[in-house]
């Protein structure tokens, strides 16, 4: 049904063609005498070439070949050159390729878009030549069912007329259909049709009018893989320091007919032919010979999974994706490499020019939008841009190390690239050699200033005057630091002196020794006595010192606190001796004590977040 309808669709089409065709009897000067036309099926880049012999049947010269494409393939229509042919065989010889334009001629049908070919030199009356017509399309083979399982061989559907679309009469004409594989599920069958190998041939068809149509279908099997990248992106960045950097970032995926059900990797691995014959795991990139530094990583990190080959005239390297690309499934990646800038970098009348290849290195790979990007060394200028076919062309700028006012950059764009398109194509700029000096000059410059700041360091006093307030009032708050420390030092050991009494009273309790508990306590108060007298000298200088004016009354709580628990320990200490030598019993010592160890056990906590807070400070 989906053939059909495209059926209709174009028969409807080329009989509008037919109708306006009679209204532009300026395209009747133009006769074809022979036409032969070749279709190669054996990529997903469909590749026609079509060797014309036109002759001027009219009385005025004639300057112009007229090329129609209906809109259907002018969209898809990626490359076309024309040229001029002299000869048979060995001895044949073509021209350069011809001038293209976009015309639009009176009276010709909407639908259609013209390319003007101009001849190298007027046809007069009864003259005659050989022209050769090759074109690219992408987009022209259609997988056919859409879906297809691990399992299944990919098949695809060609559609076109048996006679080429032609605003002028073809005396003779025929056509030749080329497949990858002799294996056609179904095709049209017209007169003169004859299958042989893997070719499809129509014809010979002769004295046909201007637009004259016959579809044709080719339903047939085809496993090569449809890559595509929807997007790559590459950068050439020269340096004049030798290298010229290239790093290519792709946007891949299998265009053909999209996988559907389980994928199982034990059948792939086993039969790889027949469980996934469509899908495909390696691509080869052609690079020049002399590349090196060669890598290629993807989002995760480094692939492994590549080799290189190389002669004296190519360097091959193979790549192969973390998983095999069946229908439908997408991946992205990155390859790099360096090649020698003498290759590929020239001079021309005062200016330099590099000369390098456009498109992509892969031949399997069609490439939907393909942005070149030429990144000049920082200073260049009148730069220019010679490309053999049309390009959408664009400026930017790029800072890498050491800039100062940025590299620019030349963006090229192109949709719908083949490998027709990796040609070479030329940059050329101006550039001073002093500006070579540029980057070197700012290290030196840096290293420089950089050794003169560590001598000036080293050699000068920054030293803060001992006269200066800053210093005095530095040297002032040590001397307060160093007190607020000592001070600490002591009401710890008045700590240390107070556990000792606790631990006398233990002692009695154990033993029953009263006179040995009151030694302990006398000792205890000769000791606390001493430290007390070191204290005073402390608290004054506290007191006297401005820088401590803020911090003396916390200090004199903590003394304060620290005398009050001494005496609650001593009046503790005694109330305990004197009922041990009472003989009074457990239960009375201990009602007795009662109120004196809460307020003990009060003023340790307090004393205790005195010292913390003197701490922090």
């Amino acid at each position: 049904m989906r053939i059909m309808t495209t059926t209709i669709r174009l028969n409807l089409l080329f009989l509008f063609f037919v109708l306006l065709s009679q209204w532009s009897p300026a395209l009747s000067d133009l006769v074809i005498s022979k036409l032969d036309r070749k279709i190669d099926l054996t990529s997903q880049v469909m590749r026609v070439t079509a060797t014309l012999k036109v002759e001027n049947s009219g009385n005025g010269p004639v300057s112009e070949v007229l090329l129609p494409f209906g809109d259907h393939q002018a969209k898809d229509l990626a490359f076309l050159v024309a040229t001029t042919s002299e000869g048979k065989g060995k001895t044949k010889t073509s021209s350069s390729s011809l001038p293209i334009k976009v015309v639009n001629p009176e009276g010709m049908p909407p639908s259609l878009t013209w390319y003007s070919v101009s001849l190298p030199k007027e046809l007069t009356k009864g003259q005659s030549l050989n022209l050769e017509v090759r074109t690219a399309f992408t987009n022209a083979l259609q997988p056919f069912p859409e879906k297809i399982t691990q399992a299944d061989i990919q098949l695809l559907v060609f559609q076109e007329s048996a006679y080429y679309l032609s605003p002028y009469a073809v005396n003779v004409q025929s056509l030749s259909v080329k497949l990858p594989e002799p294996k056609v599920e179904s095709y049209t069958k017209l007169e003169n049709t004859k299958f042989s190998g893997s070719e499809i041939k129509y014809g010979p068809y002769e004295n046909l009018p201007p637009f004259s149509f016959s579809h044709i279908a080719v339903h047939f099997v085809s496993n090569k893989p449809f890559a595509v990248a929807q997007e790559l992106v590459r950068e050439i960045e020269i340096s004049h320091w030798g290298n010229v950097q290239i790093t290519e970032h792709y946007n891949l995926v299998n265009a053909g007919a999209k996988s559907s059900g389980e994928f199982s990797r034990l059948e792939y691995q086993a039969r790889p032919h027949l469980r996934g014959a469509s899908s495909f795991r390696h691509l080869v990139a052609k690079l020049p010979p002399r590349a090196h530094s060669i890598y290629y990583r993807d989002e995760i990190g480094n692939i492994s999974t590549s080799n290189v080959y190389g002669d004296s005239s190519k360097t091959l390297l193979e790549i192969e994706p973390r998983y095999p690309m069946f229908g439908g499934w997408r991946t992205s990646f990155t390859i790099g490499y360096g090649l020698p800038l003498k290759d590929y970098l020239f001079r021309a009348e005062g200016k330099r020019f590099l000369n390098i290849s456009f498109g992509c290195p892969m031949d399997d790979v069609v490439v939907e939008n393909l942005v070149v990007k030429v990144i000049l060394p920082e200073g260049s200028k009148d730069i220019s841009v010679s490309v053999p076919f049309p390009v959408k062309e664009s400026r930017e700028t790029k800072f890498s190390h050491l800039d100062m006012i940025g590299r620019p950059v030349v963006v090229l764009e192109k949709t719908n690239a083949v490998p027709e398109h990796n040609q070479y194509f030329r940059v050329y700029y101006r550039f001073s050699n002093l500006s070579l000096l540029r980057e070197p000059m700012m290290l030196i410059s840096g290293f420089f200033f950089l050794f003169v700041a560590c001598i000036v360091y080293m050699h000068a006093d920054l030293t803060i005057s001992k006269s200066s307030p800053s210093y005095l009032a530095k040297l002032q708050w040590d001397e307060v630091q160093t007190a607020l420390q000592q001070t600490q030092g002591i009401m710890n050991r008045c700590l240390g002196i107070h556990d000792k009494l606790e631990a006398s009273l233990r002692d009695l309790s154990r033993t029953g020794d009263v006179q040995a508990c009151k030694a302990a306590r006398k000792s205890a108060d000769n000791m606390l006595k001493e430290l007390s007298k070191d204290l005073k000298p402390l608290l004054s200088f506290l007191q006297s010192s401005p820088l401590a004016a803020s911090l003396y009354s916390k200090v004199e709580e903590l003394v304060a606190k620290e005398k009050e628990l001494q005496e609650k320990l001593i009046v503790k200490h005694t109330t305990v001796t004197d009922s041990y030598e009472k003989k009074s019993g457990g239960r009375d010592i201990e009602n007795r004590i009662a109120p004196i160890q809460q307020r003990i056990t009060a003023l340790r906590q307090e004393v205790d977040d005195l010292l913390e807070i003197i701490d922090e400070i």
